[in-house]
């Protein structure tokens, strides 16, 4: 026993002479222990918000007959058969500027009509939506505060936590009114599409629950680390696995704002996948690590900053990467108008400096309505660039036509054609363009052999007309 505690009381002496432990440690005296976070919460808990919104939706009516015109002759329905209902939700912000900037999830406001802020103190202002990131799921919301300077808070380094430390998360739960609820770092670079395309998420364990959406991550230095998002539930309810957006993601896109600039999403201009075991010793790694390139875009921002097909990228600004999408956020969240990789190749590390550009829009999308005599009658469609791959999720898809949209009773939709489909090749020719569609609209095959993409798998049809 006695050595026991020789060794507890050198561990003590020595900690606080490791470099390691001089900002972190763990409590020493029963007065430690019985520190408040209540300090803490007075400072942080005004500047985070209740948001309500109300959006007026329409719903079908249950009597098909109604969608007859015959009857809706002598029975009414001018709406079309359907009926106006209100429908409201509730969500939290942080309020990150004094005249009234506000950061929420884009999913609390979207298809709002009317957005409500109510303060912690009880005052209420109508706010206007101001900017959005969709696939981020972030949005910026602006009140007038009539010359009222409102509480903020600033935001922290969400790089610089660590899995262990104390945080808290501040929302509306459920509707009920602020609540301040405790945990820790679970984990950090969440990257799964199961929580959302938005990039890296930070895993808390505080109970975060429906209407937390949108609501403040704080550290114990009372900065705002994260904007809280989404939780992994079974029942909807909090089983301790929260997630939030980094707030480096979110300053970014306040910054954006305040400066009347438009926030970039870089566009990579290549493919990857994680480097796996058999990888990794094939060539000549000491583990599995980084992002193997598979393909790059020609002339794309990878191309011009001298990288290469099968490139290993091991880290993006000095952070270590294991997927495309921590790859993505980690340029997205560089400074200036380059960013930089640490890569491998054939042995040797070396760095480049990656454009920062949003993706071109060539060739112009020339939206189309096919109107031949074809089985794309019907079909919306518009010309694929890596603008468009980007806005409409097509994956590494950057050339081809892609569908929009399908008329009601067309030939298109009785054929089953779909939004989102990318028509590959017809007829044994490769399609780049919506011309040569048309071109084929107007040759008036008796036969069609159909090769289309759709939701990353590839489809063959045959049509006779």
């Amino acid at each position: 026993m006695r050595k026991l505690f020789a060794i507890l009381a050198m561990a003590v002496f020595w900690l606080p002479l490791d470099p390691a432990f001089a900002q972190k440690q763990m409590p020493a005296s029963n007065a430690e222990i019985k520190l408040s976070f209540a300090p803490l919460v007075k400072k942080t808990a005004p500047a985070v918000v209740n948001i309500y919104t109300r959006k007026i939706v329409k719903q079908r009516r249950v009597m098909p007959l109604f969608d007859d015109p015959f009857f809706r002759r002598f029975f009414g329905a001018p709406d079309g058969g359907s009926r106006k209902r209100t429908q409201n939700s509730l969500g939290s912000g942080v309020i990150v500027a004094a005249d009234g900037l506000i950061i929420t999830n884009f999913h609390v406001i979207e298809g709002a009509d009317e957005v409500r802020v109510v303060l912690a103190d009880r005052r209420e202002f109508q706010a206007k939506i101001v900017a959005i990131q969709e696939r981020n799921d972030l949005a910026l919301l602006q009140v007038d505060t009539q010359g009222s300077v409102l509480p903020t808070l600033e935001f922290g380094n969400s790089d610089d936590l660590e899995v262990g430390d104390l945080i808290l998360a501040i929302g509306n739960p459920f509707g009920v009114g602020q609540t301040v609820t405790s945990g820790i770092i679970s984990a950090k670079a969440r990257t799964s599409k199961a929580i959302g395309e938005g990039g890296v998420f930070i895993q808390i364990d505080a109970a975060i629950n429906p209407g937390n959406s949108g609501g403040a991550l704080i550290d114990i230095d009372g900065d705002l680390v994260g904007v809280n998002t989404a939780i992994f539930s079974r029942s909807g309810g909090s089983h301790g696995i929260g997630f939030a957006i980094p707030a480096n993601l979110v300053e970014r896109m306040v910054a954006a704002h305040q400066h009347g600039q438009l926030t970039i999403r870089p566009w990579l201009g290549a493919m990857g996948e994680a480097v796996r075991q058999d990888m990794a010793q094939a060539l000549g790694l000491k583990r599995p690590r980084g992002v193997i390139l598979s393909s790059i875009y020609p002339s794309g921002p990878f191309e011009r900053a001298g990288l290469r097909k099968n490139d290993i990228i091991l880290s993006a600004e000095g952070t270590s990467i294991d997927d495309m999408v921590a790859l993505r956020y980690r340029l997205e969240t560089a400074q200036g108008k380059t960013g930089t990789v640490t890569y491998w190749r054939q042995g040797k590390q070396a760095t480049a400096k990656v454009p920062l550009e949003p993706p071109p829009e060539e060739p112009p999308r020339n939206q189309t309505v096919l109107d031949g005599e074809s089985p794309f009658n019907g079909l919306r469609v518009v010309n694929v660039s890596p603008a468009v791959s980007e806005e409409l999720k097509l994956g590494n898809v950057v050339e081809g036509v892609v569908a929009t949209g399908v008329r009601r009773g067309s030939v298109a939709k009785r054929l089953g054609f779909r939004s989102g489909d990318v028509i590959e090749n017809v007829n044994g020719r490769d399609i780049a363009l919506i011309k040569q569609l048309k071109q084929l609209e107007r040759e008036s095959p008796d036969k069609w052999r159909i090769i289309l993409r759709r939701k990353g798998k590839r489809l063959k049809f045959e049509f006779r007309t």
